[in-house]
């Protein structure tokens, strides 16, 4: 693919529609902290930025693809918006679901395929995982793992006496912490956290415990131990999936790269020029803090905190300009 064809297909940076999601734990942190306005619903707890879910995409918010769904532009565009390497191994489904999760409450306690699990059960692919905490109230938690060496009956047992708290790892959640939880590692976001998600494109969620919670009509919700402990890696349980970091203003650190994504951060006060010439991906720009604009193929479009932008794999360089301080997530699969 040669990137100098870009403008006369007529590929530009695109901004998505997000979807608003009601949870039985959601709560208004979204409109009150990030500023999305997600009204008539009473409560957030979910907000999916960019999602390829089969009847739960995403859909191109400016230019003249608006209210084009994502795999719709990846038919139009193919390797010049995703990379040849890239579509050549997804073809029409991308791989990524970016999500921004607000706790009110407690997560349920729950576990993700992997690939091969899910294709073995008719599910599009596994789910692994990375957070990053936007926000989180005094004494707020992430459960992730065991404090101890535990088998699968033990688990089972625990289950039976409501003792499985006992034994969950938990970290005290601050701003800016990270965490990687690949599939079959046991998590659950604590009451009080804001984050930003990073994962495979998968809704596939195993719950084992729920708090002992109940819905709105008195019911439990729905528990799949049987399938929870079947992708439970009990090899990697015990101790914590955070990952130690250290970023530089107005320059770009690598948090996370896995085969599934690889994921940035770039905290701006000052513009910056990135270059991909070298490189043939997309690029996601999730802002996740301040404002500021971002110019790429001949266009100079705003981007705020909660929004994010698909940079095409045509894209050569790309500008960006923060307003006072900016903060972005750049996500990618190379």
């Amino acid at each position: 693919m040669q990137k100098n064809k870009d403008m006369e297909q007529g590929l530009y940076p695109l901004k998505f529609m997000p979807l608003f999601k009601d949870k039985i734990w959601g709560g208004n942190k979204v409109r009150d902290l990030v500023g999305i306005d997600y009204s008539p619903l009473n409560r957030l707890g979910e907000l999916w930025v960019l999602s390829n879910i089969e009847g739960e995409e995403t859909v191109v918010e400016n230019g003249f693809l608006r209210e084009t769904t994502l795999s719709e532009v990846i038919e139009m565009y193919n390797d010049e918006l995703l990379g040849e390497d890239n579509f050549e191994r997804f073809g029409n489904d991308f791989p990524l679901l970016i999500k921004i999760i607000d706790a009110h409450d407690n997560l349920s306690v729950q576990v993700h395929p992997d690939d091969s699990y899910a294709h073995k059960h008719n599910m599009a692919n596994g789910k692994t995982e990375m957070w990053y905490v936007l926000q989180a109230d005094q004494g707020a938690k992430i459960y992730d793992g065991f404090t101890q060496k535990e088998t699968k009956s033990d688990i089972i047992n625990r289950l039976n006496n409501h003792t499985l708290t006992d034994v969950l790892h938990s970290d005290d959640a601050e701003k800016g912490d990270l965490y990687f939880l690949p599939a079959g590692q046991v998590h659950a976001i604590g009451k009080g956290v804001l984050l930003a998600e990073i994962q495979q494109s998968s809704d596939s969620t195993f719950r084992i415990y729920d708090w002992d919670r109940v819905d709105d009509k008195g019911n439990p919700r729905q528990l799949h131990l049987e399938q929870g402990l079947s992708v439970m890696n009990f090899n990697k349980q015990i101790g914590s999936s955070k990952v130690d970091y250290h970023y530089h203003l107005n320059k770009t650190t690598n948090l996370v790269k896995c085969p599934y994504f690889t994921t940035n951060i770039i905290p701006l006060t000052s513009p910056l020029k990135k270059d991909y010439t070298l490189y043939d991906t997309f690029f996601l720009y999730f802002c996740v803090a301040g404002k500021g604009m971002i110019n790429c193929l001949n266009q100079r479009i705003p981007l705020k905190a909660g929004e994010i932008m698909m940079i095409p794999a045509i894209s050569e360089e790309v500008i960006i300009e923060p307003n006072n301080m900016m903060e972005i997530l750049e996500i990618t699969i190379i």
